[in-house]
């Protein structure tokens, strides 16, 4: 069995540096140089005689008392003998910093390989290849060959980077805004130990209260939902995902063309309970509040927004309304108590205007605090002499009754040192309205995801079908499933020739939709197989023309549906996340707008009844100037089933695109399943 802790990496009693140099341009003589910080033993080794290092890493542990990291500066060539021998010696974990490995292609994978091979025989746990190190400030361990490194300061937020440059970046920026790192770690190639392992082991890591993942790929994405699922029930986690527009191959639904990499990443994460963000920016000003404060689980946090200048205090306000976090308006007798300190031309409903940080400031902050409507609290001021902001807040006694996040601005000179003492207090502060307003998103996005199940249901008894689940399916057979699900379809009648087609029409009624059936065709517009709006004999004879010259042999003739709304529901099974359900607007225009919610399945229906407030376009669906309104819990059971099928291995991918949404109900209109790949009935 291998070893699963990580304490022999990033908490070793002893560092052994195999390759170690005085020749400062290189690799060996920079992490020296990098370690001589750390508080532990510290060996260097190097084949070649040379005062004052051993020239094994077997003499090196037995000369010394408890080294357990090595740390491999050596070519790739060299790499794999040298982790053996570290293993032999008794090491327990490696640092293998060097490239050309792997990433160079066919020259490098042997020994890419090679590594493998110790490591599954050893057990040792190996960090990298091909990554600038890792680093614990406040031990001193700096191994980085970055001599920046050696500068950051300790902290309550650790930084796991699928790069080592951008583990560097993170971290320079935390120090920069004062919270400083608790441990920083660039994954590399992460041929053995991965972010998965990582984010495991900063779970009991005492030092850390936050945590930055960067993301670039995921190898096992269900394990990768585990470990921060696991993560965000006592830390907050801030996920920074790369690749917006990396769109990889697209599956053969709308659903796949949705469901990028990228797009399923962030969704996955967020289901997680991560906070999400779009760079490094707002990565560094969440964790940095998070590390602070943190507020409770709910779905909607309401935020008392208090500013010492108006201009400021609206955009906060303009931004926050755009983030989904509630401004609720104070209660009444709340209003008339604030009213007894500030002049009467200021705003004083939520968010509350000052108008200049008086010395009424602390019972303003009090009595917005006491308000029941209000979860957290959120201060804006230009430093005045006016008043001491921080006592402000320590005289309101609201300091640990509610999370509070300050924004301040001003000169640098007055702003830098309040912001230190802020922090020294331990309070969450940042500088500007844009700040401020992305660390209140940031608290409400926490606070929702905290309300993440622990374990995602167990999937829903499938339904009984009379022909099994092996073969094609063309619409009429997806449909026949829509309708087990106890979704509603239209009537409609499958034809052999134009004469069956003849009778359907009389027995279904104008007006009718005519379409191809055809297993093989997956989409039926884009090659004319489909005619809407049937409405007599000689409309019928031109429409069946029409489809038969789109290469229609069957034809289904389908009664058509009252005007509505159209949506598109699919599930499909990611190579990464396994089962994946979308939920968006649907029709044809779906890739165009790309207005799209996603989750892993299997989920219940309540959650997936949740991903309509996720849309752009939700308020459409909700009654939007007298439209129909979707029964949203109709709909996540329709949703959650479909994640089932593809969980329980079904199908490989079903969509209903469109689902519309009408003033009697939800119907579906078209419906296309994959076959999972030689599948028996389940």
């Amino acid at each position: 069995m291998r070893p699963a802790e990580l304490g022999a990496l990033f908490e070793p009693r002893g560092i052994a540096v195999i390759g170690a140099s005085r020749h400062a341009d290189k690799l060996g003589s920079a992490m020296a140089s990098s370690l001589a910080g750390f508080g532990g033993e510290l060996a260097l080794v190097n084949a070649r005689p040379t005062p004052g290092m051993h020239t094994s890493i077997a003499d090196a542990v037995a000369a010394g008392d408890g080294i357990d990291l090595a740390v491999l500066c050596v070519p790739a060539a060299h790499a794999a003998a040298s982790l053996r021998d570290s293993a032999a010696a008794g090491i327990r974990a490696a640092l293998v910093c060097a490239g050309g490995f792997a990433e160079v292609g066919e020259a490098g994978q042997g020994f890419a390989d090679a590594l493998d091979e110790v490591v599954a025989e050893t057990g040792i746990r190996l960090l990298g290849p091909n990554t600038s190190g890792f680093f614990v400030p406040g031990t001193g361990l700096c191994a980085s060959f970055v001599p920046g490194a050696r500068s950051l300061t300790a902290g309550q937020v650790a930084v796991v980077a699928a790069s080592g440059g951008m583990n560097h970046v993170l971290s320079f920026h935390l120090a920069e805004e004062g919270a400083g790192v608790s441990l920083g770690v660039g994954i590399g190639a992460g041929q053995d130990v991965d972010a998965v392992d990582v984010l495991r082991f900063l779970a009991d890591h005492e030092p850390t209260r936050a945590v930055i993942v960067h993301i670039e790929t995921v190898a096992d994405g269900r394990a990768l939902l585990g470990a921060v699922r696991a993560l965000t029930r006592r830390k907050p986690v801030v996920a920074l995902v790369v690749g917006e527009h990396d769109v990889s191959e697209f599956a053969q639904s709308h659903t796949g063309a949705l469901a990028t990499s990228w797009r399923t990443t962030r969704a996955a994460l967020r289901q997680a309970g991560a906070v999400l963000v779009d760079d490094e920016d707002q990565a560094v000003t969440a964790a940095s509040v998070l590390a602070r404060t943190r507020a409770d689980g709910t779905a909607h946090l309401r935020a008392g927004l208090i500013t010492a200048q108006a201009g400021p205090g609206l955009l906060i306000a303009d931004r926050l309304a755009g983030s989904g976090i509630d401004l609720p308006r104070l209660a009444d007798d709340t209003v008339a108590r604030i009213a007894q300190y500030l002049p009467p031309m200021t705003f004083q409903s939520n968010p509350v205007d000052t108008g200049r940080p008086g010395p009424q400031f602390p019972e303003v902050l009090a009595a917005v605090a006491a308000d029941p409507a209000i979860d957290a609290l959120g201060v804006y001021a230009i430093t005045e002499p006016v008043i001491d902001l921080l006592r402000a807040v320590g005289d309101s006694g609201i300091d640990g009754t509610a999370p509070i996040v300050l924004g301040i601005d001003g000169p640098a000179v007055e702003v830098a040192p309040t912001m230190q003492a802020a922090r020294a207090a331990g309070l969450a502060v940042v500088r500007g309205p844009s700040r401020l307003a992305q660390a209140l998103a940031a608290l409400a996005e926490d606070a929702r995801g905290r309300l993440a199940t622990d374990a995602a249901p167990e999937p829903s008894r499938l339904p009984t079908l009379a022909g099994g689940w092996a073969g094609a399916w063309d619409e009429a057979r997806a449909k026949d499933l829509v309708d087990a699900l106890g979704v509603r379809t239209m009537g409609r009648a499958v034809c052999a020739d134009r004469e069956e087609a003849r009778r359907a029409a009389v027995a279904l009624g104008w007006p009718l939709a005519v379409k191809i059936l055809d297993a093989t065709v997956l989409h039926k517009t884009e090659i004319g197989g489909v005619v809407l709006g049937v409405a007599s004999e000689d409309a019928l004879e031109s429409a069946l023309d029409r489809v038969e010259a789109a290469g229609a042999r069957v034809f289904l003739l389908e009664k058509m549906s009252s005007s509505g709304v159209d949506l598109v529901v699919g599930a499909r099974l990611d190579p990464v996340f396994g089962a994946t359900v979308a939920v968006g607007l649907g029709g044809t225009a779906v890739e165009i707008w790309e207005d799209v919610a996603l989750r892993i399945a299997p989920l219940s229906p309540d959650e997936a009844a949740g991903m309509v407030s996720d849309l752009a376009a939700r308020e459409l669906l909700r009654g939007h100037r007298g439209g129909p309104t979707v029964d949203e819990r109709a709909l996540g059971a329709l949703v959650s089933a479909l994640g089932d099928l593809v969980a329980a291995g079904a199908v490989a991918e079903i969509e209903i695109n469109p689902l519309r949404v009408t003033e009697s109900g939800i119907v579906a209109l078209d419906a296309v399943v994959i076959p999972a790949v030689e599948t028996e009935s389940p």
